[in-house]
């Protein structure tokens, strides 16, 4: 995959400030051979929201060790997608719901408030 200059920003609506962990994903699971797991038990942080591309692949296997982790996991089913419309159905109908609770980034952001 050739990535573009841009690639690594963040959008405007996220935000990023000096504070703010970067945690550097370097496969298909943000768990696996990143400080992910340690920087989140520093700050007593026990649920994650998850989002992503390729839900098949990257999202599914994060949500798999965060579950084994026992973090509580909420997936933001409308900030997931895949190449394959059957693959990401079938992560959303079958496998992720066994793992975490699944709803709208707006259900989610509306929970936070």
């Amino acid at each position: 995959m050739t990535t573009g200059p841009d690639f690594a920003t963040y959008r405007p609506e996220i935000g990023h400030a000096p504070h703010d962990i970067e945690i550097v994903k370097r496969g298909w699971d943000a768990f696996q051979n990143t400080e992910l797991d340690l920087q989140l038990r520093r700050r007593g942080v026990r649920s994650i929201v998850l989002a992503g591309i390729r839900t098949c692949i990257s999202v599914e296997s994060t949500a798999r060790t965060g579950f084994g982790l026992n973090y509580e996991q909420i997936i933001a089913t409308d900030a997931i997608s895949d190449t394959s419309v059957e693959a990401h159905e079938n992560s959303v109908q079958r496998i992720l719901p066994r793992l975490a609770r699944l709803d709208s980034t707006g259900a989610i952001i509306a929970a936070l408030s």
